[in-house]
């Protein structure tokens, strides 16, 4: 699920990092955006909520397709 976005650069290196980590016994993930999500208790529950996190992503950058289409009619 993982995709280009049209702001990111077209060559580079790119290098995959653990988007999780542990503090205090807390997890938190990392996100493109910038931001640090938690915490979540296990690390399994921060899995689960980069997937969540993901899918509202996606979703979020459809909606201005879709009221610019309706707004088209």
């Amino acid at each position: 699920m993982f995709c280009k976005r049209n702001c990111d650069p077209l060559h580079g290196t790119h290098y995959r990092s653990e988007r999780i980590s542990s503090v205090n016994g807390q997890y938190f993930f990392a996100t493109r955006e910038g931001t640090l999500e938690g915490p979540f208790f296990t690390r399994v529950d921060a899995l689960r909520e980069i997937d969540s996190y993901i899918n509202r992503m996606f979703i979020a950058r459809q909606l201005p397709k879709h009221r610019s289409m309706k707004s088209s009619h």
